[in-house]
């Protein structure tokens, strides 16, 4: 018997479905339909786009058929549904809207394919019609490919190398070029990027608001968010000061350039969600359209659920280590002007602007106490427990605050570097004198 998992490549939205209803009097009606999202084994969603004879029909019988094809094989099915609800806000209802909105963007039909609501249905019965069927394989087997991906979190226990290497390895194992890993500041609203790969530039530090794009909606919603055609409005080059929250009146010189591809034909975001709370996203991209399956979208979601817990076991360095206070004597080379902005903890470096939000509380403390005391030890305890840095009691992303730190640091090619000395011990390195500038607006 066949079952709807089994299916799934033929609820990618590439080749139009036809929904068949009636109305109370048997009457038929057939139209195309833009979207048959796969929910889960035994429910599927119909896009809800225009009150029509089609909605009229469903609301009244609670009946409706839909035939489906696959594009790889042309194997074509249809599938007898019950109807249960209509969802218009929420996950589900999120994942059809940025999938529609890709569909839309293909066929030029953005001013007239808009999401009304996500029409849930139980499958009762899938028939296999008779059609003529093409030979395909499978490219890959993502099972294999997630377990040696996945082996990855277990192999390195620093936070920086371990996500270089995870990005590195999906385009090893699974073919994807172009990658990143951001993390949430449930504070702001924003998500971070920490690590990247396959761009021109970093963009370590880069932002996008919760809620905005790909991105944003997977963090916001706690779900999987796919597109397999370019869609405006998810897109982030062109519109990263608005995508990321950033007021009009915004410093230019503080906003770090977004570093993803500029016309992307397929996106894929799974949220990092340990113990049922998002603390960051896995996000892909490429410039192939239709590049993510549901195939890859479960592949992803395994390995982004492993990462989310390896961050979360990292949170704990699980000893109580006690910061050095012995003063040092340095002997430095020339000066460096820091400049500190109290309402949003901005941090410039002589003209050059740094970092802002927590990590840049986080810098400020570091760097007062070194230039009033000559200290350099720290440890990510003393972090936890300092009020001033007004961290969350839980999910602080303390590792994930202090790796956006250094990698800023070490991309201003300054001389003041943090390196890792031991495990929830780190150490601040400085070749110059740092004369403090404090700004209270």
């Amino acid at each position: 018997m066949t079952s709807l998992d089994q299916i799934r490549n033929c609820l990618e939205g590439v080749v139009p479905a036809f929904l068949a209803t009636s109305d109370k009097d048997g009457m038929p009606n057939v139209s195309e339909i833009s979207q048959v999202h796969y929910v889960d084994p035994s429910r599927v969603a119909l896009s809800y786009q225009f009150f029509n004879k089609t909605r009229r029909n469903v609301l009244e019988t609670r009946v409706a058929s839909v035939v489906v094809v696959d594009p790889d094989t042309n194997a074509q099915f249809r599938l007898d549904l019950d109807y249960e609800e209509t969802q218009t806000a929420g996950p589900l209802f999120e994942a059809m809207r940025a999938k529609l909105a890709g569909i839309a963007s293909h066929s030029g039909m953005e001013k007239v394919f808009r999401l009304l609501g996500s029409d849930l249905f139980l499958v009762r019965r899938i028939e296999s019609l008779e059609s003529h069927r093409l030979e395909w394989s499978r490219p890959c087997n993502p099972l294999s490919a997630a377990r040696r991906v996945a082996a990855v979190l277990n192999a390195m226990d620093e936070l920086g190398p371990l996500l270089d290497a995870l990005l590195d390895a999906l385009e090893q194992h699974l073919g994807i070029g172009n990658s990143m890993v951001l993390m949430l500041d449930r504070e702001a609203n924003r998500l971070f990027t920490v690590a990247s790969h396959g761009y021109a530039t970093t963009g370590i530090g880069s932002e996008i608001g919760l809620g905005s794009g790909v991105i944003g909606v997977a963090a916001a919603e706690g779900v999987p968010i796919r597109i397999g055609h370019l869609a405006a409005e998810y897109s982030y080059g062109a519109a990263i000061r608005s995508a990321a929250g950033i007021a009009e009146n915004a410093c230019p010189e503080t906003v770090i350039t977004y570093p993803g591809l500029e016309a992307p034909l397929s996106q894929i975001a799974l949220p990092l969600r340990p113990l049922g709370k998002t603390i960051g996203v896995l996000f892909a991209e490429s410039l192939q359209r239709n590049r993510f399956s549901y195939d890859d979208e479960d592949v992803l979601q395994l390995i982004a659920e492993s990462l989310g817990m390896r961050i979360l076991l990292g949170q704990s360095d699980g000893r109580d280590y006690r910061a050095v206070q012995t003063p040092q004597t340095l002997d430095y080379a020339g000066s460096v002007r820091l400049r500190h902005y109290r309402f949003d903890d901005t941090v410039f470096i002589d003209e050059a602007y740094l970092i802002k939000g927590v990590a840049g509380a986080i810098f400020w403390k570091l760097a007062s106490e070194h230039a009033a005391t000559g200290r350099t030890e720290f440890s990510n305890r003393e972090l936890r427990l300092d009020p001033s840095l007004r961290l969350p009691a839980q999910f602080d992303n303390l590792e994930s605050r202090l790796l956006l730190l250094q990698r800023r640091l070490a991309e201003r090619g300054g001389h003041i570097q943090i390196a890792r000395s031991g495990r929830g011990r780190f150490r601040l390195d400085v070749a110059n004198k740092l004369e403090l500038e404090l700004e209270e607006i």
